[in-house]
């Protein structure tokens, strides 16, 4: 859920672009056979225009009640999902659409009995009209979708999901008819295989009842849902078997679409310049500087009259100093060094095309694997860090850094999760789920969490090259920027800057369910930002030091996670100017993941800065001769 980062599909047109493998085994069918329809929760989704806004964040079941779809034989039966998938709210059922491989085309035929949509119900369907909900079907793992061609690049691509009605004259009409396109390739003679699933739905009123003879052509009045007295609706359909030279393996290809890829090329080299930039500032302090500085220093004559230290030389003494709170400063380090961890393979496993679109919710399933097995980072990292710092309760560090994150997130979904429920939404996750959960982060994580904190402890701390002082020398006064939430802010404009494009298409795809599959892109955009973090927060270290304030530990983590602040600013932003929630479930939904989303970003980005803080101070004062 978290995370952005979580997010699935895109196409492959250029050479960053991360391809993908089919992943699931192709299915050969015979003329005659059966085609399965799945369909899948209703999402809320952003109107072909330019200025729409994104107005709920609520999913809802197909079978809801409320919406009265055409139920099939026996009751609907819901379909084996992935974790990932129940996650990302996809509640698959099957469907009573009878569809024979290259059988009834262009047929216009019944779905089933007329249905008496009830007036109360007629308001809960004009209201998801209003709000531009989508229906989501699949058939042999291919989404139906519509065609559409974007009108920057002229490309045709097929964008999921197609709308439940049309309010584009301000008057909500039901989509009660669906010209559904197969297209399918020719393996082998007599072996065919699905390669595209479009769908053009339509409103049409006029006789609804059972006696009439199903008309799918001519032009008709819409159907309006009276919501005052019952309205008969008859849902109707037609098959249109298309061949098409698109073979199994490139079928995703028009369902992954970039759009405007030249704002992707111009973000990433924007965010080379600045890390270039960073990168040349923090080498002309390290070599010339911080050089001249340590010859200056060493060539003196110990036996002669010294003039007194200036600058970061000054709080030799003092820069290995236990900071406060230095136990909650070592966990938030390891829970941060696990979530990197985390980050880091599934990129590198949604880059080698793993992460197939053809298995549903393999993104999440991948990150809450990651996490639970790299339990054994975070321990490590959080009790070698909280050794060198000076603490010695060892077992209550492995114990907090072990719970205390899960526990908050856990408490954050229960609540997410409450409102979920409250809005009768589809998303709401199972209690089997949740308990499921809770047993990979407590069963798997905590025990690993464990173990690596056994191993850093035997390992101990890490040896600091100057001594620390009995007593602490006084802090003279320091420059506004200097302060720490100046230079948070100040720090974490440029990772910001450096990811702020990228930021929009992932927010984009979480929240108004656009296709993304660009990990090229946003691999090469997180390890820019992941570079920029460090040098930008070892650049304040040092002048920091330079200002003689030694209480660097905190600073460096606060810095390093700037960013976070900027990300919280962007959220806002965006939920001002891309959403327009009305219900006060979508708004909480918004703000918690909007807050976890900046609560993870945090300790990653804290954990880069500090740990990079940390290797330059033990390069720097190990490199000077203290009396």
């Amino acid at each position: 859920m978290v995370f952005y980062l979580a997010v699935h599909w895109r196409c492959c047109l250029t050479s960053v672009n991360a391809f993908y493998l089919p992943g699931a085994a192709p299915h050969d069918y015979e003329q005659g056979e059966q085609v399965d329809l799945f369909v899948n929760a209703l999402t809320p989704m952003v109107s072909g225009n330019d200025d729409s806004k994104l107005k709920s964040l609520i999913n809802y079941d197909y079978y809801n009640p409320a919406f009265q779809f055409c139920q099939p034989e026996g009751g609907p039966k819901s379909q084996p999902e992935s974790l990932g998938s129940i996650l990302f709210g996809d509640r698959i059922f099957n469907s009573p659409y009878d569809i024979k491989m290259l059988q009834d085309n262009a047929t216009c035929r019944t779905l089933c009995n007329p249905i008496q949509v009830l007036p109360e119900n007629a308001k809960f369907i004009n209201n998801r009209i209003r709000e531009d909900y989508a229906l989501n079907w699949l058939i042999d793992g291919l989404p139906a979708a519509e065609m559409k061609r974007d009108v920057k690049t002229g490309d045709i691509f097929f964008d999921i999901g197609f709308n439940l009605g049309d309010d584009d004259n301000e008057t909500p009409y039901l989509n009660n008819h669906y010209e559904i396109v197969l297209r399918y390739h020719e393996r082998s003679p007599g072996i065919y295989r699905v390669v595209g699933v479009l769908v053009w739905p339509s409103s049409r009123g006029g006789p609804q009842g059972d006696t009439d003879e199903p008309v799918c052509d001519g032009d008709v009045q819409p159907l309006l849902l009276s919501e005052t007295q019952s309205t008969t609706v008859r849902y109707t359909y037609r098959i249109t078997w298309n061949e098409s030279d698109t073979s199994w393996a490139t079928r995703w290809d028009n369902y992954l679409h970039i759009f405007d890829p030249r704002i992707h090329w111009f973000s990433l080299i924007n965010s080379l310049i600045i890390v270039v930039f960073l990168c040349v500032m923090v080498g002309m302090i390290l070599l010339r500087t911080i050089t001249r500085d340590i010859s200056r220093y060493n060539a003196i004559d110990l036996s002669e009259d010294v003039q007194e230290d200036w600058g970061w030389k000054l709080v030799h003494g003092e820069v290995f100093r236990t900071p406060r709170f230095p136990m909650l400063l070592a966990v938030m380090v390891g829970n941060g060094a696990q979530l990197c961890a985390m980050c880091s393979v599934t990129l590198v496993f949604a880059l080698l095309g793993f992460l197939s679109p053809s298995n549903r919710g393999s993104l999440a399933t991948v990150m809450m694997v990651c996490w639970s097995l790299f339990g054994g980072i975070g321990g490590y990292y959080s009790s070698r860090v909280y050794a060198s710092l000076g603490g010695v309760d060892r077992r209550k560090n492995a114990f907090v850094t072990a719970t205390v994150l899960p526990s908050l997130v856990f408490i954050v979904i229960f609540l997410l999760n409450f409102f979920l429920l409250v809005a009768g939404s589809s998303g709401a996750v199972p209690f089997t789920t949740m308990l499921l959960i809770v047993l990979l982060w407590f069963g798997i994580s905590a025990p690993l969490s464990a173990i690596g904190s056994y191993i850093g402890s035997r390992q101990g701390g890490i040896s600091h090259p100057v001594r620390v002082n009995q007593i602490p020398r006084q802090i003279p006064p320091k420059p506004r920027y200097l302060q720490p939430w100046a230079s948070a802010l100040l720090a974490g404009i440029l990772p910001f800057g450096a990811a702020f494009v990228e930021l929009y298409f992932v927010m984009s795809s979480l929240f108004a369910s656009r296709a993304y599959y660009a990990f090229g892109f946003l691999v090469l955009t997180a390890g820019v930002v992941a570079l920029t973090t460090a040098t930008v927060t070892i650049l304040f270290t040092y002048f920091t030091l330079c200002a003689e304030e030694y209480r660097w530990h905190w600073r460096a983590f606060l810095i390093g996670g700037g960013s976070a602040f900027w990300i919280l600013a962007y959220g806002l932003f965006y939920w001002a100017s891309r959403l327009s929630l009305s219900s006060f479930s979508s708004v909480a939904l918004y703000l918690g993941y909007l807050l976890l989303i900046c609560l993870f970003d945090f300790l990653i980005t804290g954990t880069i800065g500090f740990l990079a803080s940390y290797w330059a101070m033990r390069r720097l004062y190990s490199a000077i001769r203290v009396d």
